[in-house]
């Protein structure tokens, strides 16, 4: 379970396209807020049919126009090990959907080289990470994330072997429940950023978020409760079907 001094908010949304404009508001609102104080604003996406209707609604001119693109850099937490123009790319979906409709700049793209090697790859966008963020911590602005109905986020899946490895940033996962390797940020990684927002959308998913928030710690049976930033939020974007199972007074409704 979560610790309660963590910074963490759970907001609930009566349908996930009311979540998905909440979530770019808030992404707009952080841009701004990083750009004046840094320069620049650095946020890794997650994939999946959520994260799809958060770029969408970002590429509208009502929030597009609210963002200086020419200094945001976008990362990706994970990624599966395929070429980038494969369906099932978590980058090819940002390309699709936010990246080309707002032309950013190639140089402010940071993608996972998924066609190679899994280790090779995760390799390379650490030494990637570290070129970026140089003397400084490497810290994210921001973090998206989704969680699966097993619990599961980023590309750490449970009972796998990136769960036990606390001084890496970026591994090659392996993942047997689903036949293949996937290339990930670490808990440590993600847990550095100054915000991290989750993604939860649909009834089957209540089960888990109940136990993910309010059960006994189990994280190699549900690594969602491995994210709790040392320095940050944590702020959970729920629709009110995955919510179901949760108190009402730990809630804060849209």
């Amino acid at each position: 379970m979560l610790s309660s001094t963590s910074r963490r908010v759970i907001r609930v949304f009566p349908t996930a396209e009311d979540l998905a404009r909440q979530a770019a508001t808030s992404f707009v609102e952080q841009a701004a807020a990083a750009i004046a104080d840094r320069g620049r604003f650095s946020v890794a996406l997650s994939g999946g049919t959520t994260p799809r209707t958060v770029f969408r609604c970002l590429a509208r001119p009502e929030a597009a126009s609210q963002v200086d693109w020419s200094r945001v850099h976008f990362f990706w937490g994970d990624e599966r090990a395929v070429p980038p123009d494969d369906p099932e790319s978590n980058f090819r979906l940002a390309q699709e959907h936010l990246l080309q409709p707002l032309g950013i700049a190639a140089e402010n793209i940071h993608r996972i080289e998924g066609e190679l090697p899994p280790a090779e790859a995760a390799a390379r966008y650490d030494a990637h990470l570290t070129a970026f963020f140089g003397a400084e911590p490497r810290r994210f602005d921001l973090i998206h994330l989704g969680m699966g109905e097993d619990g599961h986020t980023a590309s750490l899946f449970p009972h796998t072997a990136a769960l036990d490895d606390p001084e890496a940033r970026v591994v090659a996962n392996e993942v047997p429940q689903r036949q293949t390797t996937r290339i990930t940020f670490t808990a440590a990684l993600i847990n550095a950023a100054r915000a991290v927002e989750f993604f939860v959308t649909g009834a089957g998913k209540a089960g888990v978020l109940r136990e993910v928030l309010l059960g006994a710690e189990q994280k190699h049976h549900y690594p969602s409760q491995m994210i709790c930033p040392t320095d940050g939020t944590l702020t959970w974007f729920v629709t009110a079907d995955a919510a179901a199972q949760l108190p009402a007074d730990l809630l804060r409704h849209a």
